[in-house]
């Protein structure tokens, strides 16, 4: 990843915990980045996550929610935030029995 990269994505290190932040790259990885921050993250790295992405991007996040990966209240505080009906994802870990 390239300094500029790194500079930007240091700050969500403890919302991308699982993940090398030396491999991620803010528009290739922009997807889980921004699940993950705005699932996980604070205030202050979401004001950040507002400023690298633009708000169409973090729209088209929360309205396409990769399935299994969010919070169903962080999911229902951001859609309605961003007035956004969210599509229907099928919730894998709830179907196992």
């Amino acid at each position: 990843m390239k300094n500029k990269n790194n500079e930007k994505l240091k700050q969500f290190k403890p919302f991308l915990w699982s993940y090398d932040l030396d491999n991620l790259d803010v528009k290739r990885d922009k997807r889980r980045i921004i699940t993950n921050v705005l699932n996980l993250g604070t205030k202050e790295a979401c004001d950040s996550l507002f400023n690298i992405y633009t708000k169409e991007d973090i729209k088209k996040e929360i309205a396409n929610p990769l399935p299994g990966e969010w919070n169903d209240k962080s999911l229902n505080y951001w859609s309605i935030i961003f007035n956004i009906k969210v599509k229907k994802t099928k919730n894998v870990l709830r179907n196992i029995r």
